[in-house]
């Protein structure tokens, strides 16, 4: 208590203070034993994270090697992460792999002490109740994002007064795992902590991919050799091969094994387990298409790689030159550099590479014209972004706001309540779900909103508030984004059609009700102001002709009570995106204005298509359209964004906290494009003398047949890892989400216990009218006859950015997180027209 009232902070309970000491026998850390430790490892040479303690030379850091070509693995064993992982242990590695003891922190009431330890490969961090207790795997780091400070993390903050922020950090995950927010025992231990996760999240992004395979290779390794000696025998090998997802014939397991096993000494290590592992990852399939075009069946020519070129990939005419480029990035000799010719491992190496990958890597990069209007763009949208779970007593978080901006959405969503102390707070209303501060979800936004994208962002508010509050909510908007906020026209006089996202980089527009049109706005900056009576009149006059944004079905059926005016200082902030009810088409087009926007209810958009839409496709050739999903989904699901993009509307909501198809068409559309958020319509569906209706779709669209020969698969996940026993039977689905006519799926037979290296050998023929439209996912899935069938992997991209030719698809998680090195091997192949194909 002396100490802690020394330290100012508030002294603990006897009953914390024992919750605070380490486990029997493991001494709890002190800054002097840290600093203690940091002396002694100061004076050690530099070492490998997996010999901790094995010079390399004198103290001189290790240069990273350059990654080896397909068929060499460091000497000695165990390994490092990665061959490449000659990654020189700093201090900081050190002290994390020495483990220490923190505090886990999941809320208010729930911190318990938990030992986390960096493992000598590392590339995992373990955890146990206590030192020396039984362990089990915390996450990898390639699972992890980025590590931030403690005042970065709302959950931290809110235990400001029991724990110094400065001692607190968060571990934030791809995909939609929660953070991690841990307290460790000083700031110090913190830093090392950050600083060391921080070093091997960059080490692991900066990998190139021969070093992430080997890593793959190695982690296998490290799991079968049950023993940990360095040595594999016969009966680790039959593990490592269960491990690897795939059942194998006991004699041919062991011939393979004695084949490798060159020092007859009974275990495989080192370069023998190199040669085993290879002999495991032939691909004949590759090795029979390379032989093809080989005129000696040991290279390729530069010209017999320019006739591959052309003939399968359908490069065209920049064939030669591209030869030469990817024969100088992908062959592993400098003699065949130098000779211009690509050895099978190049030619291996090419096909799995980006230029290799189904999609087009120049789709990858800014490739659309920027400089049209926001309504010619399918904008990137979020619903209820606030939330991290269900619609009724899930989570309010910030950190909904910064992973929809950092998956680069556009549009985000902000449901705005009269909060306690005078201070906005943001929740679904009427709900349990939590309420977080709307200034905080402004900072977060003013933070996060152009770190994957320079295209604007918009606010789409939801205003419930209170005279008194809206003003409020109006300063936080000012101050907090300063020059990020656009709260006049571009050039202060009237526009005469909507800005363009290049007109509009890094700023942020408000989306919401607005007193006045923007005209009147302009006028009245060079007028004198009205009296306060006229002004509110003006208000009570508007807000008597307005409705409210977007309501539920609960909302209908309240009796509503008056609705608060609305603010002339948050009204001025709507500049281009004003909201309006929508009543019919005829009367958006009679009496409104290009800078008003209408939401749909997903029940309302689908009936308009229906009904008329055609009607509904040249209304958004001028204005924007939001579609939000109906108030019934209280679980956080989704409808299918493709029919409301086939109708051209630019804001299609989904609640991006809820994984599974529909966001992996959201994912695969907005993948093009650098990820901006931002993609151009078809030009049909920009053009406001269009004849097209997505329901009846007509010429002059041009039809195109799509055959895919779905060849193999390579090193699919497990689906339950926690069998070892249990291996997969994987078949391949693939489907097309289009216009009605053209959605339709098929798939191949099952290979029986084998996800290592399945072969299908089946083609898929499909016909598809208006392939501008049209989006395919390759799903992956292990058959079972007893149930549905399990999902293992998933790649979703539009027709546009697919490459034909032999290609390699990189699968992704339910979470959109790479499966590396999980993917599938086709051959795509396109024609105009639909001869041959059934209907």
């Amino acid at each position: 208590e002396q100490t802690a009232a020394e330290e100012g902070r508030k002294p603990v309970s006897a009953r914390e203070a024992k919750e605070k000491r380490s486990p029997p026998g493991f001494p709890r850390p002190t800054a002097e034993s840290v600093a203690d430790l940091r002396h002694r490892t100061s004076l050690l040479p530099t070492v490998t994270l997996a010999s901790a303690g094995e010079a390399v030379g004198d103290g001189v850091p290790a240069a990273r090697p350059a990654p080896p070509g397909p068929s060499t693995l460091p000497a000695g064993y165990p390994v490092p992460a990665s061959p490449g992982s000659g990654l020189p242990v700093n201090q900081d590695l050190l002290l994390m792999q020495k483990g220490t003891l923190m505090r886990k922190v999941r809320s208010k009431s729930w911190k318990k002490l938990r030992y986390f330890r960096l493992q000598d490969d590392g590339m995992t961090v373990w955890h146990a109740r206590q030192a020396g207790g039984r362990a089990k795997p915390s996450f990898s780091i390639s699972d992890v994002d980025t590590v931030r400070e403690g005042h970065e993390s709302e959950l931290l903050r809110n235990l400001a007064e029991e724990f110094p922020l400065e001692q607190g950090f968060t571990i934030v995950f791809h995909g939609r795992r929660s953070n991690l927010d841990l307290v460790a025992n000083s700031v110090e231990e913190a830093q090392i902590w950050m600083q060391g996760l921080q070093l091997l999240v960059d080490f692991v992004t900066s990998m190139d991919q021969q070093e992430r395979l080997d890593q793959y290779q190695q982690d296998g390794v490290r799991h079968g050799d049950k023993n940990q000696d360095g040595r594999m025998t016969f009966g680790e090998v039959q593990r490592l091969l269960h491990l690897m997802n795939v059942e194998m014939d006991q004699d041919h397991a062991f011939q393979l094994f004695q084949r490798a096993d060159a020092s007859q000494s009974g275990t495989l290590e080192g370069e023998e387990f190199v040669e085993f592992y290879k002999s495991l990852t032939q691909r004949p399939e590759v090795q029979e298409l390379f032989e093809k075009f080989s005129s000696d069946g040991q290279k390729l020519t530069l010209l017999e790689f320019v006739d591959f070129l052309q003939e399968e990939q359908k490069e065209g005419e920049r064939a030669s030159d591209l030869a030469l480029e990817l024969i100088d990035c992908y062959e592993p000799s400098d003699s065949g550099k130098l000779r211009h010719v690509l050895s099978m491992d190049g030619f291996l190496s090419y096909l799995y590479s980006k230029d290799g990958d189904i999609f087009n890597p120049t789709c990858l990069s800014i490739y659309q014209d920027m400089t049209q209007p926001l309504n010619q763009y399918y904008i990137s949208s979020s619903h209820n972004t606030y939330l991290v779970g269900d619609q009724l007593c899930g989570q309010s978080s910030v950190e909904g706001y910064i992973r929809a901006l950092k998956r680069g959405c556009r549009c985000v969503e902000v449901d705005i309540w009269d909060g306690p102390s005078g201070e906005p707070i943001v929740y679904h209303g009427h709900t349990l779900t939590s309420r977080i501060p709307f200034k905080d979800v402004v900072a977060a936004i003013g933070q996060y909103a152009f770190q994957t994208s320079d295209y604007p962002v918009i606010l789409s508010l939801e205003n419930h508030c209170s005279w008194e509050q809206q003003e409020i909510i109006a300063r936080h908007l000012t101050e907090i984004l300063g020059n990020q906020l656009l709260s006049t026209t571009l050039d202060g006089h009237l526009p005469t059609q909507l800005p363009s996202p290049e007109e509009l980089r890094r700023k942020i527009l408000v989306k919401g009700k607005k007193l006045k049109t923007l005209e009147e706005d302009l006028e009245e900056e060079e007028e004198e102001p009205e009296s306060e009576l006229e002004e509110a009149e003006l208000q009570l006059e508007a807000q008597m002709e307005s409705e409210p944004q977007e309501l539920s079905p609960r909302s209908k059926d309240k009796k509503k009570k008056s609705k608060p005016i609305l603010c002339p200082s948050l009204s001025a902030l709507v500049v281009y995106l004003k909201a309006v009810t929508f009543y019919s088409f005829t009367h958006s087009r009679e009496h409104y204005r290009f800078y008003e926007t209408s939401s749909f209810s997903e029940a309302k958009a689908k009936s308009l298509i229906k009904e008329a839409g055609n009607e509904f496709v040249l209304h958004n050739t001028w204005q924007l359209s939001r579609v939000y999903p109906s108030g019934l989904r209280t679980d956080s699901s989704n409808y299918n964004p493709q029919e409301f993009w086939n109708a051209g509307c630019q804001m299609v909501a989904l609640n991006m906290q809820t994984a599974g198809l529909e966001m992996d068409l959201c994912d695969g559309l907005f993948r093009q494009n650098a990820g901006s958020g931002y993609v151009l319509k078809p030009d049909f569906l920009r053009d406001a003398q269009s004849s097209f209706h997505p329901e009846r779709p007509i010429s002059p669209f041009k039809a195109q047949t799509l055959l895919i020969q779905v060849i193999s698969g390579q090193q699919l996940p497990k689906v339950d890892k926690t069998k070892e026993e249990s291996i997969v039977d994987p078949l391949v689905r693939v489907e097309i989400f289009g216009i009605r006519p053209d959605t339709s799926r098929q798939e191949t037979s099952y290979v029986e216990n084998n996800g290592f290296n399945p072969y299908w050998g089946q083609t898929l023929c499909f016909r598809v009218l208006v392939p501008e439209l049209a989006l395919l996912r390759f799903v992956v899935k292990d058959y079972d006859w007893k149930s549905r069938n399990d999902f293992i992997g998933q790649y979703t991209l539009p027709w546009n950015c697919m490459q034909q030719g032999y290609r390699h698809i990189h699968l992704l998680s339910k979470d959109g997180i790479s499966l590396h090195p999980a993917s599938i091997f086709v051959h795509i192949c396109t024609r105009e027209g639909l001869e041959g194909v059934e209907s």
